[in-house]
């Protein structure tokens, strides 16, 4: 006859009720380092061991019963049945203890040896059945039963049969837990088995990493990719925890597609960037100047060419070079007109004696000069003064001719001086020539006369 009561058997026979015998085996399931009832896990051995419960548990088998510790559990045997003869008819126990080995084979059973000599449970006759969890084999001895093998066990279709000596644990295949009596799925991404992705799957996870990374051999951390090795920029590469940045060498910026590199205008950034003109070049750009100038040491600004100091010009011998902001000309030698005569290079005069020379200028005084076309307007160009002086006397300065535009005007600046002011910007290229008058006047001697500076301005074509 068998009992099941809250997951633990009871087999008993008529027999063994009367002599008030139970044997308890508990299966209980569990995982990891869990060991059926009757067994407690052994760290150092690392494997389960039988546990005495008649040392153990107090007051294990009451009465006149005896306690018999036996292989994951303990039998509660009548005092007075414990060392009777055995008979057919009688119940079939286990041998408390060895037989006598000077006495041979005998009905009559000693004391058994000390509790730590093998075998845990008495020995029984070769007639005797084993313990549940054994089977009688021909020796005489008992095998212990593979429930597992022989699918005699009791475990949930989840779960998995784990064989142990005299019974089985019931547990659950790694990546599962037992809630309930059931196998459930753990979630292992729930408690951050991945460094970074992680995809859980029945029984087990899957790891994987945000682009830019690839995954270490230990399928759960990741690592970061150098993509600059693989040269995806066309300049320069920069690597980033996870991407890259691509960055461009002077003069270039970073394309749409963020690897290629454009070449930048920088001449269409300001109109000032040159004095002249500006000319874009790969990753950079080059000032560029007019004839009659050269790129100043700046790279930016313009500078006159003296064709004059250089020798680079086409006047003659006799003539004289002169120059101006971006280029020169060759002045031919004075020539006086009758009734003036000249009286040094630059100088023609024409005498009072002459009466020719009434209400004509005394002198006539040739200047040149060179002007910025545009220049800012009022400016101070040109200045003029008496050199003799007469006591009583007094001096007028005016522009005589050339003045059509009324770009310039005289300002007087003392009794014997005067300043010629630009008044209005002027284009160039062009070439004015302005007859500023000095007119001198004495009420003493009742005289009046006048100088004149024949000035040339050579007006350049270019603001610089």
């Amino acid at each position: 006859m068998r009992f099941e009561i809250r997951g633990c058997r009871f087999f008993s026979s008529a027999r063994m009720l009367a002599a008030l015998v139970f044997i308890l085996l508990c299966v209980q399931p569990g995982h990891g380092q869990t060991c059926t009832e009757g067994f407690a896990y052994d760290r150092r051995a690392r494997q389960c061991i039988d546990v005495d419960e008649c040392r153990t548990l107090p007051d294990a088998c009451r009465g006149d019963m005896r306690c018999v510790n036996q292989n994951g559990g303990y039998l509660c045997i009548p005092r007075s049945l414990y060392n009777q003869p055995y008979r057919p008819d009688t119940p079939i126990l286990p041998e408390p203890a060895y037989p006598d080995p000077s006495a041979g084979l005998s009905d009559t059973f000693l004391p058994g040896p000390p509790r730590s000599v093998e075998p845990s449970y008495p020995r029984v006759r070769s007639t005797a059945p084993c313990i549940l969890g054994y089977t009688p084999a021909e020796d005489g001895t008992c095998n212990d039963i593979d429930e597992c093998e022989t699918n005699s066990h009791h475990c949930n279709p989840t779960q998995v049969c784990i064989n142990t000596s005299g019974g089985y644990t019931c547990s659950c295949t790694e990546g599962y837990w037992l809630i309930g009596g059931q196998c459930q799925d753990i979630d292992e991404c729930r408690y951050g088995y991945c460094q970074q992705l992680c995809a859980n799957v029945p029984g087990s996870y899957s790891c994987s990493c945000n682009p830019g990374f690839i995954l270490n051999p230990d399928s759960r951390t990741c690592q970061d990719v150098d993509e600059c090795e693989d040269e995806p920029c066309s300049h320069g590469c920069l690597n980033t925890y996870g991407s890259f940045m691509c960055n461009c060498d002077e003069g270039f910026e970073l394309a749409s597609d963020g690897t290629s590199c454009i070449d930048l205008d920088e001449c269409s950034f300001s109109e000032f960037l040159c004095q002249h003109r500006c000319v874009n070049t790969p990753g950079s750009f080059s000032c560029i100047c007019p004839p009659g100038y050269y790129v100043y040491e700046d790279g930016r600004s313009c500078e006159d060419i003296n064709e004059c100091d250089t020798g680079n010009n086409t006047c003659t011998t006799a003539q004289v070079c002169f120059n101006f902001q971006g280029g020169y000309t060759c002045l031919d030698p004075l020539q006086c007109h009758s009734p003036y005569i000249e009286v040094s290079d630059n100088q023609c005069m024409c005498s009072a004696e002459n009466p020719a020379c009434r209400d004509k200028p005394f002198t006539i005084l040739y200047r040149h000069m060179d002007l910025s076309s545009g220049r800012s307007v009022p400016a101070d160009i040109f200045q003029m003064q008496a050199t003799t002086r007469y006591p009583g006397a007094f001096y007028i300065f005016q522009i005589k001719s050339g003045n059509e535009g009324r770009e310039f005007y005289m300002r007087q600046t003392s009794n014997v001086s005067a300043t010629l002011v630009l008044s209005r910007p002027i284009k160039g290229p062009k070439e004015v020539v302005l007859d500023l008058e000095m007119v001198t006047v004495n009420n003493v001697i009742n005289f009046r006369g006048s100088s004149i500076i024949r000035l040339t301005i050579f007006v350049s074509e270019h603001p610089f």
